[in-house]
C-alpha cells in the first residue's frame, strides 16, 4: 500500500534537489557572466589607455625632442638639461603606462592567443621561464582566465617561493585547457591561506574551472589549472 507521508517527503526531496541543480546553474551563469564583463572591461581600458593617453604622451614626447633639438645650441646649460630631464620623464611615464595596458590585458594574447602571450610574458619575467604551449585558440574568456593564473604562479614563485626557474606548459586534453606551472622554490603553498591561489581557485570555477596546487615543504610548487574548452 502507498505511504501518503512517505511520497509526499520523496516528492519534497526530490523538489529540492531540483531547486539546487538549479540555483548552481543559476550561479555558475551569473559568475561567468561576471567574468565575461570584467575580461570586456580590461580589454576596453586597454584600448583605452592605448589609443588615448599613451598616444598623446607619444606626441608630446616628439615634440618635446624638437624643442631638444632647437636647443641644441642654447648658452643656457641648464635649460638645455631640464628639456632632457623632462624627455627621460616623459619616456619613463610612457614605458609605466604600456606596462599597466599590457597588465590588463595584453594586447599579443588577443591578436595571437595563449601560447604567443605566454611566451611574450616569460621574456618579461624575473626568473627564467620555460614555456611549452600547443598552437591553438581557445575561446577569449578562456585564454584571459589561463594567461593571468600563469601571471599569478609566475608572481608567487618570484616574490615569495624562492624559485631559480620555472617551467609552464598550456596543453588540450579531452576537451579541457591544462595550463601547470612548476617551480623549484621552497614549496609550502597554501591555497587556503594565500589570497592570490584563493582569488585563482574562485576566478577558475567561475568558468567551471579547477585548480589544483601541489606544494610541499622544500619540494617546490606545481600549480595545475584545467579549463573547459570544448
Amino acid at each position: 500500500m502507498d505511504d501518503p507521508e512517505l511520497l509526499a517527503s520523496v516528492a519534497a526531496a526530490l523538489r529540492l534537489a531540483l531547486e539546487n541543480v538549479w540555483l548552481r546553474s543559476r550561479a555558475r551563469d551569473v559568475s561567468t557572466r561576471i567574468v565575461e564583463a570584467a575580461d570586456s572591461e580590461r580589454k576596453r581600458l586597454e584600448r583605452d589607455l592605448h589609443d588615448g593617453a599613451q598616444a598623446r604622451l607619444v606626441f608630446a614626447l616628439m615634440a618635446l625632442r624638437r624643442v631638444e633639438r632647437g636647443l641644441a645650441d642654447h648658452p643656457d646649460a641648464a635649460l638645455r638639461e631640464s628639456v632632457t630631464e623632462a624627455e627621460s620623464s616623459l619616456r619613463l611615464a610612457i614605458e609605466e603606462l604600456r606596462g599597466l595596458a599590457h597588465g590588463l590585458h595584453p594586447a599579443v594574447l588577443t591578436r595571437e592567443g595563449l601560447g604567443p602571450a605566454l611566451t611574450a610574458l616569460a621574456r618579461e619575467a624575473t626568473l627564467p621561464v620555460v614555456v611549452a604551449a600547443e598552437p591553438r585558440r581557445y575561446d577569449a574568456v578562456v585564454e584571459s582566465t589561463a594567461y593571468f593564473t600563469v601571471c599569478e604562479a609566475l608572481s608567487n614563485a618570484a616574490k615569495h617561493a624562492g624559485a631559480r626557474a620555472v617551467s609552464v606548459s598550456a596543453t588540450h586534453q579531452d576537451g579541457r585547457l591544462v595550463i601547470e606551472t612548476v617551480d623549484d622554490g621552497v614549496g609550502g603553498a597554501d591555497s587556503m591561506r594565500g589570497s592570490g591561489l584563493r582569488g585563482l581557485a574562485d576566478r577558475l570555477a567561475a568558468v567551471d574551472g579547477v585548480l589544483h596546487v601541489h606544494s610541499p615543504a622544500g619540494g617546490g610548487t606545481r600549480i595545475r589549472a584545467e579549463l573547459p574548452c570544448g
